[in-house]
């Protein structure tokens, strides 16, 4: 394999909790089932720990890093911002093939919940089509990019918190409260819709007490 494709496959097993926080990627055991030396190797390493999805330890050696909480909550704020914007630009302006788009996306979000055995994986990624497919429409795809390049702690924080089936139907009535009001023109009360839906979990003890070891202990 070449390097960016091990890059990516090793990204892809960390932010799908494959590879969980804590765990110890050796370099022997790594270079044998990637079929690569260890200076390429260590190149990819070092653009994981880059990107924090790994921290490289002069004794311990590399380690998947640990759920950031604090990294997440700027995450938040950030997307909460940007996307009060989004919405405000969008209240009202919706063109009816992105209404349709959104309707799809959220339909198929339901058929994930009615499934007899609903992937949380299948209905991440239709939340992530849903916000995106926003900041599309709203002329800022170029900024959703932009944040998936520092996702991996808020990334992980959510697929832990869609483990909770409760919270797959939460997330759901909230997607199509949202759209109902970008379609109605509701100007006023999207941005707490957002808000609400982005930092409703941030507080929960939901992580502590369920996933203590994957969080980053504090200093």
């Amino acid at each position: 394999m070449r390097k960016e494709e091990i890059l990516q496959t090793l990204k892809q097993d960390i932010m799908t909790l494959a590879l969980k926080p804590g765990t110890i990627l050796s370099e022997t055991v790594l270079s044998e089932q990637f079929q690569i030396s260890r200076t390429p190797l260590r190149d990819v390493l070092k653009q994981l720990a880059l990107e924090q999805y790994i921290n490289i330890y002069p004794k311990k050696g590399n380690v998947v890093s640990y759920i950031h909480l604090e990294s997440v909550e700027q995450m938040i704020f950030l997307r909460s911002v940007l996307e009060k914007e989004i919405l405000q630009s969008l209240s009202g302006r919706l063109p009816l093939p992105g209404i349709l788009e959104l309707k799809e996306i959220l339909d198929a979000q339901e058929k994930t919940l009615s499934a007899a055995e609903s992937s949380s994986e299948q209905f991440l990624e239709s939340d992530d089509a849903f916000h995106r497919t926003l900041f599309q429409l709203g002329g800022r795809l170029y900024l959703w990019n932009l944040l998936q390049q520092s996702n991996v702690h808020y990334a992980r924080y959510r697929r832990l918190h869609l483990l909770k089936q409760e919270k797959l139907q939460d997330i759901l009535q909230e997607h199509r409260r949202i759209l109902e009001g970008l379609i109605q023109g509701d100007g006023k009360h999207l941005p707490e819709l957002i808000d609400r839906h982005l930092r409703e979990d941030i507080n929960s003890m939901f992580l502590q007490e369920n996933f203590r070891e994957y969080l980053q202990p504090d200093v």
